[in-house]
């Protein structure tokens, strides 16, 4: 081996992000496929990896931290997005990422989730989408179809569900996507594309709990049906979808409809444009039946990056004439020994 090789990195695998942990999930949870496709991705991306963090905070998606070899956090309820701004913005170099369920992130950690995404810090946000509080035993979550009956809603849930596309766009997030638990390649891509953004990056992942709400994206994974409940964004390309590609996304006036490709101007269908957030709240607004469900790339802006601000404004405070002495501070004025 020469001088040369052994001063390159090991070449990272899979196997190097598998902890000693063992992971437990209940038996078919959508959770193993987006562990297995996160630590597939991570050896990729080119970061040592005890310079990756993963920070959670409660529910069943939340142990991701032990189930990851690498540096983490599993934190208070909702509280995630506030311990993982804490760490980047004194170790910006670190790769942040936060791990959290629609619960979690969209309940009592809401107002943590939209100020981390209104800040843009340069962090990763998977959050597991699958309409229900699992942990907790089957309650009906902010994410949750009205009409759901669960344990907390015997007679149908009230409550007007969230849309986290929608919410992330309103909180004026800079990177917005969406995958599927059983989607293998196309959850990796979304997760490479999430980490390539810099600043904030909301991935929202449809994920199948099969113990208290089995089913509920049957249509975006069951192969005879996903076609034509798929509607796969790619930037620059018309919005077509279905087994034979033979339908597509138009404006009808000032909303979007489902139309026959081969029944209207081909210069009609809508071409996707991951700059335009207009666009993206149409699509972050699209639910069944009436829609296909969009999945890919809703929206990848450029703004200021946090903590990059902060760190300047720090190196300008340090630059001055009379720079602060924190020693100083402490023991200036009266003082006491205590023996």
């Amino acid at each position: 081996m020469s001088i040369a090789n052994l001063n390159e990195p090991a070449k990272l695998t899979r196997k190097d992000f598998e902890s000693d942990q063992e992971v437990r999930w209940c038996p078919g949870c959508g959770d193993y496929a987006i562990l297995a496709q996160v630590q597939r991705v991570l050896p990729d991306l080119g970061i040592p990896r005890e310079n990756y963090v993963f920070v959670s905070g409660i529910g069943c998606s939340s142990r991701f931290p032990y189930y990851v070899n690498t540096y983490g956090f599993h934190t208070l309820h909702g509280r995630a997005p506030a311990i993982a701004s804490g760490i980047k913005m004194s170790r910006p170099e670190l790769s942040v990422w936060i791990v959290t369920g629609d619960g979690d992130a969209l309940s009592i950690g809401g107002n943590h989730l939209i100020h981390i995404l209104r800040r843009n810090l340069d962090v990763n946000l998977l959050l597991f989408n699958n309409q229900i509080y699992g942990l907790t035993k089957g309650q009906y979550s902010p994410t949750s179809e009205p009409g759901k009956v669960t344990k907390s809603s015997p007679e149908g849930s009230i409550d007007n569900p969230f849309k986290p596309l929608v919410l992330a766009l309103g909180a004026e997030a800079t990177f917005i996507a969406r995958s599927i638990d059983v989607e293998a390649k196309h959850l990796q891509e979304i997760v490479r594309r999430a980490h390539a953004h810099h600043g904030a990056s909301f991935v929202e992942i449809l994920q199948n709990c099969n113990i208290f709400n089995d089913g509920a994206f049957d249509d975006v994974t069951n192969r005879g049906t996903k076609a034509d409940h798929q509607l796969i964004l790619e930037d620059g390309k018309p919005m077509i979808f279905g087994k034979d590609r033979a339908q597509g996304i138009r404006m009808n006036g000032m909303r979007p409809e489902v139309v026959r490709v081969a029944d209207v101007d081909a210069n009609d269908i809508l071409i996707h444009d991951v700059k335009n957030p207009v666009l993206a709240y149409l699509l972050g607004q699209m639910t069944a039946p009436e829609f296909p469900t969009p999945i890919g790339v809703i929206y990848d802006v450029d703004r200021p990056v946090y903590e990059e601000g902060l760190q300047e404004q720090l190196r300008h405070a340090r630059e001055q004439p009379n720079a602060g002495d924190l020693e100083a501070l402490i023991y200036t004025g009266d003082t006491w020994t205590v023996s």
